[in-house]
């Protein structure tokens, strides 16, 4: 049913894997090496149309320095901070106390929230752009830092509330029973019970939706216009100049761009691993 390990297979399977594997690696890796050589050109290979050959010169000081100090991008890169991590924060949170809720309690329409908090999650969201936009306009939270938070949250609410629900389901129930047969409360169960068990699927889900958050690019552009709200992934463009395409920046403020959400992963690997696992096998 499973195909089996490469180990068993022949020996040609195996020499071709060996060659398969390190193509398709690069093949993978090409376009962040086209841009991490991009990032390090001279404005006169961009010019002379030299985009895949070797560089003339290496202009990695100079490329890096240039965007930070005649480019905004140190605002962006704060707005991205300053949007991702309230939005994990309050989305997380959220879904803690949704997920409990309708892990521990089986109320009549437990399903049946339990259904609309998932099937938000396939809406396709270019359809709600109008709306959404007409909605901030009125709220008077259009090209905000606080109006891009506050809906990223309710975007995401939805898939951290399946997520955290399944992962509290599957803890014992016989710890909650033993709890309130001590006559401890709701909160306190919630609080000191469970909520110490659910740091694995935390640490987990914040680094799966601070890379969601600080990747996405649509409402960026739909929300927000200008350096004071934009954030990073919005705000690469400006790096243009205004008269001739300036793709050097452009790909070191990439690279830039790219750093904060490999240096969660890098840092929390361990427990966004285990969150992942956790209850895999018994």
């Amino acid at each position: 049913m499973f195909p089996a390990p490469i180990e068993r297979q022949s020996s040609s399977v195996q020499a071709l894997y060996r060659i398969a594997l390190p193509v398709a690696l690069v093949l993978w890796l090409l376009p962040l090496i086209a841009v991490a050589l991009t990032s390090v050109r001279s404005a006169g290979d961009i010019t002379a149309g030299n985009y895949w050959g070797w560089p003339s010169s290496f202009n990695l000081v100079e490329n890096y320095t240039a965007i930070f100090e005649n480019t905004p991008i140190g605002k962006y890169i704060l707005n991205s901070f300053r949007v991702t991590i309230p939005t994990v924060m309050g989305a997380v949170a959220l879904s803690c106390m949704t997920g409990f809720a309708l892990a521990v309690y089986g109320f009549r329409a437990n399903l049946l929230v339990f259904f609309m908090f998932v099937a938000g999650n396939f809406v396709p969201f270019q359809i709600l752009m109008v709306p959404v936009r007409d909605l901030t306009l009125q709220m008077g939270l259009y090209n905000t830092i606080t109006g891009l938070a506050l809906f990223h949250i309710a975007f995401q609410t939805g898939f951290c509330t399946l997520f955290m629900r399944n992962f509290i389901k599957a803890l014992p129930k016989e710890l909650i029973e033993a709890a309130r047969v001590e006559g401890v409360s709701e909160v306190r169960i919630f609080w000191y019970v469970v909520l110490p068990l659910m740091k694995p699927a935390i640490a987990a889900l914040s680094v799966l939706i601070f890379t969601f958050i600080w990747n996405d690019y649509f409402w960026a552009t739909v929300l927000t216009q200008g350096a004071d709200s934009q954030p990073i992934t919005a705000g690469l463009y400006s790096l243009n100049g205004q008269w001739v395409a300036s793709w050097h920046l452009v790909s070191a403020g990439s690279i830039v761009a790219a750093l904060p959400p490999v240096a969660m992963f890098f840092l929390m690997q361990r427990h966004f691993i285990a969150g992942l696992t956790l209850g895999a096998v018994k």
